[in-house]
């Protein structure tokens, strides 16, 4: 038996790219299906598990599923804006407690979301080092953007412009690193978080400029009155805020119009978060309210049914492949018969024979389901990250 595993392990060495093919096509025969379910299940179980764990999400009057995948994965569309007030009526009511989001501008690929302090504690997140953001200008990283910015607690990070030819007044702010998280193995890794209000100074609602009542800001003065002073276009604002210069940041108009991309809302009980929902039927209100993990379950609904499809054509495109393999394998026989005349001559009977043709196909299908095993693996580790990178963008 030896003899027979070694003469048909070097048939195979020997025809290398004909064992290559064969093995190639039993590999993904194998590791589609399987790879695919494994692929849905685990992202899944990913995004259900961020979802179920988020209440109640307000957001403006739009899609449902970018509000979802914004607000809980930081994707890169921005849904419709809605004002703070939004939040503050939450608050008001007693129902529950708002956290806002403001997630919009992003330091390279790092999304930049800006919140509030409660929002840490709401999705369990715990400081490796440093602390949390406590002055306007300061943010926290999440473990996966420290490490792909390459910053830590001291440095500082600089917001990218939304265009390379930014003209509306939006222009790069750059943040201190005053702590960054531990591990949480969500969306939240990847991010830099930042008070909702360092997220309109980026957006250049709130600003700070020089003194204009010191001497040397006069060039920037337009004209000087009783009930203040007006400054020219050459007045110089600061794009970073320091010590020195962080009181001279000030936003101008009422809070409560300003803009934010969503709120979550933690009811404090189930009959809160029942007449909290209650207050959003009405088709005139300018904002909606949505269960993240119903919007989720939906798109899941979406990506079984287009999996099916693809299962569906992965069985008969498996069909036809084994049946091209077997045909390969049939016409090699009359290819081979030199060979095994040959082996018959110097003593192999007919079983021999079949044992060593037989021996090819078990490797072949071996070495196929050991790749396709291999691939499986790395899809169950990474898998879920990659299909929510792609569902996400």
């Amino acid at each position: 038996m030896k003899g027979i595993f070694y003469l048909a392990w070097r048939y195979l060495a020997y025809n290398r790219w004909k064992t290559s093919i064969l093995v190639g096509s039993i590999m993904l025969i194998i590791y589609l299906p399987v790879g695919l379910n494994v692929v849905v299940e685990e992202s899944g179980e990913h995004l259900m598990a961020r979802a179920e764990a988020t209440p109640l999400l307000v957001g403006a009057k739009g899609s449902p599923l970018e509000l979802v995948l914004n607000s809980l994965y930081f994707s890169l569309e921005t849904p419709e804006l809605m004002d703070y007030a939004a939040a503050s009526s939450i608050i008001e009511s007693g129902l529950a407690k708002a956290i806002p989001l403001y997630v919009r501008f992003r330091s390279r690929e790092q999304p930049i979301v800006g919140t509030s302090i409660e929002y840490f504690g709401f999705r369990d997140l715990q400081l490796a080092s440093g602390r949390l953001p406590a002055l306007l200008g300061e943010c926290v990283l999440g473990a996966a953007a420290a490490l792909e910015l390459g910053v830590a607690v001291g440095d500082s990070v600089v917001s990218s412009p939304e265009t390379a030819f930014d003209l509306a007044g939006i222009y790069p702010l750059k943040m201190s690193v005053v702590g960054l998280l531990a591990p949480n193995f969500t969306p939240d890794d990847d991010a830099i978080f930042i008070d909702v209000k360092t997220a309109w100074v980026i957006e250049g609602l709130g600003h700070g400029h020089q003194d204009l009542a010191r001497p040397e800001a006069a060039s920037a003065v337009l004209r000087r009155s009783e009930d203040g002073i007006v400054a020219n276009a050459s007045v110089v604002q600061f794009n970073e805020i320091s010590e020195s210069n962080i009181d001279t940041f000030h936003f101008h108009g009422d809070l409560g119009g300003y803009p934010l991309t969503a709120v979550v809302a933690v009811p404090n009980d189930q009959k809160s978060g029942v007449i909290l929902m209650g207050r959003y039927v009405d088709g005139e209100a300018q904002s909606q309210i949505i269960r993240p993990n119903d919007v989720v379950d939906d798109l899941l609904d979406t990506i079984l049914t287009i999996q099916q499809f693809i299962v569906a054509a992965v069985i008969i495109v498996a069909i036809a492949t084994i049946a091209t393999a077997a045909l390969v394998f049939l016409l090699s026989l009359r290819l081979r018969r030199r060979e095994i005349d040959t082996i018959g001559k110097i003593g192999g009977g007919r079983w021999q024979v079949a044992s060593m043709l037989l021996t090819e196909v078990v490797i072949v299908l071996i070495l196929g389901s050991s790749l396709a095993l291999g691939l499986t693996v790395l899809t169950w580790r990474y898998g879920s990250t990659i299909i929510e990178r792609f569902v996400l963008t």
